[in-house]
């Protein structure tokens, strides 16, 4: 384990190919145990919990820019002289998107599970007013969760954030759903430390595999994008008859397709 910047990194595998791991919301880096275990026989494996996920530290409300600082710091840490694959889920796509748009020299290829083209007109223009609304009823849910956790009573913001993630049918454990985990959804809805309104547009330049869950009320990415990606040489779409936390309904066929693309 490497400490960098006060994040905890966890390298496993010694193949030499460089594999960055990047969870989302309400997970951490255990998220990808199952996938490294079938992958760090041939790839040199990387995961950290994003800043404020880890609850045996003090909670964090970092910005966007700060958060794409790290990434770089870290990809600077274990890969200094070769670019590295990212493998992004959930927020961690959010923040990974951004660092691949302002670092495409660090990124050699891409992995990206259940989030795509989030921040493009299209996608708001292929939600019919009824997602649309239970996407605000959720992420403003937890946006709020995280404001009565800081602010208010954390017993609260905890039951808040357990209902909602229960609701959505969360793998996560109790002790895994903390407010303070809530803090994209604040920047999102609430500006929190200017939030997302510089982040730049989702547009992968280097050889993509995008793969979803088939099986949810709403997706995270236009019905367009995912053609447009297939049709690109080097890229890869896969969708699963799966909710949004593919790895954990499908770990073994989840990783033999992250092998496949991989290795080829």
């Amino acid at each position: 384990m490497l400490n960098v910047a006060g994040i905890d990194v966890y390298v496993e595998g010694d193949g030499p190919q460089t594999l960055v791991f990047m969870h989302g919301w309400p997970d951490s880096y255990r998220l990808w145990d199952a996938t490294v275990a079938g992958l760090k026989d041939r790839f040199r494996c990387v995961r950290f919990s994003l800043p404020g996920y880890d609850l045996s530290k003090p909670p964090q409300t970092p910005s966007l820019a700060t958060v794409t600082h790290l990434i770089k710091t870290i990809v600077d840490t274990v890969s200094p002289d070769a670019p590295v694959t990212m493998v992004l889920h959930d927020w961690g796509c959010t923040f990974g998107y951004e660092f691949m748009g302002r670092y495409p020299e660090r990124v050699a290829r891409a992995v990206a599970v259940d989030i795509g083209n989030h921040n493009h007109g299209a996608y708001l223009r292929s939600l019919t007013a009824g997602q649309k609304l239970a996407i605000f009823g959720y992420q403003s849910w937890l946006a709020i969760a995280w404001v009565m956790g800081n602010n208010v009573s954390a017993a609260l913001a905890n039951w808040m954030t357990r209902r909602m993630a229960r609701g959505a049918r969360c793998p996560a454990p109790d002790d895994a759903l903390h407010w303070q985990k809530n803090y994209p959804y604040a920047m999102l809805w609430f500006g929190l430390h200017g939030g997302f309104k510089d982040s730049m547009r989702v547009d992968p330049k280097c050889p993509f595999l995008y793969i979803y869950g088939e099986r949810k009320p709403f997706m995270f990415h236009s019905p367009d994008w995912p053609v447009a990606l297939a049709a690109k040489p080097g890229n890869k779409v896969q969708a699963f008859a799966t909710g949004h936390w593919v790895m954990l309904e499908k770990p073994a066929e989840f990783t033999a397709c992250l092998h496949e693309w991989l290795a080829a």
